[in-house]
């Protein structure tokens, strides 16, 4: 694109300089008025005494000047000077003196360019037009005889073979994730002594898929079983395989695993899987038609893998239960390896590793800073540490101090402060009670999780917020549990109702919350005694999708829908009534609360147990 860019530019110049030439040189010429006359009219002319010059070019041609400086040309008759034939002509000689008479040349270049610019400037216009159309088809046609070709990336562990880049990363790189390393230390043996099982009559596995949320590691964990394995490393994600054309992406398959067998013993990564990988069904428009192309071909390679065939292949994806079953079958993926997001353990190993040539203070403690950050993945740790360092040096710190590290969890979870928002002491004062009663239900109910920080300060979308967080990471969930986090959903709301007898928008980010996780309730986890343990999740049969113009169709009546409409509803009432009645237990707290917002618009942990510390017998 850039040389393209040049030459229209190019051409651009060119054109404009051959119009500037143009206008200087021929349009002089074109602006005077020329007749052309016989020879007989000229001496007629000069015997009237109307012309004023004669220029007299070798070629025999003659340009008269009239008294009005127009032109008329001629002849010349004869091989006579001019002068002679006029006096054969009669002229009278006194009229001949009069003018003036220029014997000129034919090679003067301003004659040459007025006669050569006209003619030669569409010419190269339309020439240079059609070469530029002539290289950008060339251009294309070349692009287009390199699509099949692999797009994958190759890397190699420390520069070995003629990779571009050098694989350097290591399972001492990889914080957490005990178990996956373990399981694909023995991938690692395999690639590194695989006479030892082939002897046995060991199969090498064809396939690994690493399984786990966005951010959780799998991509830096396939690249370091290629740095520990000391193989070649061809990343290439998903998408990559597809192209504008129909059977590009079957071509780029197969040329990928062409390579990859030449680099034998080596990995073949591919990311984002379930891009490429979806279940075979029902295309429209044959963009199913290719990705299902590609998918055949992938498949095809993985089964012509020969058993002493040292190539893996590993693949990432977030989307486990939208692949095709035929790629999850033993012989391709024969293991899957599922990382989870890190416990707190793991949070801290991977504190250290990101704090790694970040300066942090003595009092900095990384296991306080793990704790306040159950659900974040590998990546989330990375952000909030990238972020604490930014804080500091806005700070114009040498250190990174908790007094960075804590605030910059909350904007990794709610985003940044708007403290500059502009918004009415009203809004405030309503805002205040809401996040106290939030605070409050919270607070009183057994099965919430604590609360640590209260602010009315706007971050991100949210106008205040209550950072509620659990005080250590859990796997299963009560029905319980649930309900005390519905109910303090309804909290805001029901304080807003209480004081000031209206509800505002600022709750509506809390009722789609909760109408959510009632509704998985019922259709979903089977916690509704109405409508009993059965679970109401629509599934794809047979990996067939619905054509565009086909509705989705329930498993279920039309009767069962009400009554599941009516139970989401008649829990959303049992919590709001929950949340109010809590309130109006402790309206005292819930204005000294509000108020004490209002006045210093943070409160912190500590502070707000203390202010809570008289209704600790009631919980």
């Amino acid at each position: 694109m850039n040389s393209l860019f040049k030459q229209i530019i190019f051409l651009a110049l060119t054109f404009a300089l051959l119009i500037i030439l143009f206008q200087n040189i021929a349009v002089p010429f074109e602006g005077t008025k020329t007749q052309a006359v016989p020879f007989n009219k000229l001496v007629q002319l000069v015997e009237e005494g109307k012309i004023k010059s004669i220029e007299l070019k070798t070629d025999g041609a003659i340009s008269g000047t009239l008294e009005d400086d127009s032109l008329v040309t001629t002849r010349a008759i004869g091989n006579e000077s001019l002068v002679s034939t006029f006096k054969e002509y009669g002229v009278p000689l006194e009229a001949i003196r009069k003018i003036t008479i220029e014997a000129r040349g034919n090679g003067g270049l301003m004659n040459f360019l007025s006669i050569l610019i006209p003619t030669a400037l569409p010419i190269l216009f339309i020439g240079g037009f059609l070469f530029l159309l002539y290289r950008q088809a060339q251009g294309f046609s070349s692009k287009t005889f390199s699509l099949g070709q692999s797009a994958g990336k190759q890397m190699n562990y420390d520069g070995a073979g003629k990779g571009d880049v050098s694989v350097k990363t290591k399972f001492k790189d990889v914080a957490g994730v005990k178990e996956a390393k373990e399981e694909l230390m023995e991938v690692i043996d395999f690639l590194k002594n695989s006479k030892k099982f082939t002897d046995l009559g060991a199969r090498i596995p064809r396939g690994v898929l690493l399984i786990g949320p966005p951010g959780c590691g799998k991509t830096l964990l396939a690249k370091a079983v290629a740095g520990e394995a000391d193989v070649p490393f061809f990343h290439i994600s998903g998408s990559e395989f597809m192209e504008l054309f129909v059977g590009v992406g079957a071509s780029r398959v197969r040329g990928l695993f062409q390579k990859a067998k030449r680099h034998a013993p080596c990995i073949i990564f591919i990311d984002e899987l379930d891009s490429i990988g979806r279940k075979r069904g029902i295309g429209f428009g044959g963009a199913h038609d290719e990705r299902d192309q590609t998918l055949n071909q992938i498949l095809v390679e993985m089964d012509g893998f020969e058993t002493d065939t040292n190539v893996i292949v590993m693949a990432a994806t977030n989307r486990p239960d939208v692949l095709d079953s035929a790629l999850l079958r033993p012989g391709r993926f024969d293991r899957r390896v599922v990382i989870d997001l890190p416990d707190i353990a793991s949070r801290e190993e991977m504190l250290n590793v990101h704090a790694k040539g970040k300066p942090l203070s003595p009092e900095v403690n990384l296991r306080r800073v793990a704790e306040r950050t159950p659900g974040f993945s590998g990546a989330d740790l990375a952000h909030l540490m990238n972020e604490a360092a930014i804080l500091s040096a806005r700070r114009n710190k040498s250190l990174i101090a908790m007094e960075e590290l804590l605030p910059s969890i909350e904007k990794v979870i709610l985003g940044p402060e708007r403290k500059s928002r502009v918004i009415t002491d009203k809004e405030k004062k309503i805002t205040a009670y809401h996040e106290a009663g939030h605070a409050i239900v919270a607070h009183i109910m057994p099965d919430a999780d604590p609360v640590h920080k209260i602010s009315v300060i706007a971050r991100g979308e949210a106008g205040g917020y209550t950072l509620k967080i659990p005080e250590k990471d859990k796997y299963l969930h009560s029905r319980q549990e649930f309900m005390a986090d519905l109910a303090v959903s309804m909290g805001g709301m029901a304080a807003e109702k209480i004081i000031f007898n209206e509800m505002t928008t600022g709750a509506s980010g809390d009722l789609r919350h909760a109408s959510s996780l009632a509704r998985k309730l019922v259709t979903r986890y089977g916690m509704s005694d109405a409508i009993g343990p059965v679970s109401f999740e629509l599934e794809e049969t047979n990996g067939f999708s619905s054509l565009p113009w086909e509705e989705s169709k329930n498993s279920y009546s039309d009767h069962t829908l009400e009554g599941i409409d009516t139970e989401v509803a008649r829990i959303l009432e049992e919590a709001y009534n929950k949340a109010k009645e809590i309130i109006e237990q402790h309206i005292s707290k819930l204005e000294i609360i509000a108020k004490k917002l209002l006045e210093q618009e943070t409160i912190e942990k500590e502070e707000f147990e203390k202010l809570m510390q008289a209704d600790a017998s009631q919980r």
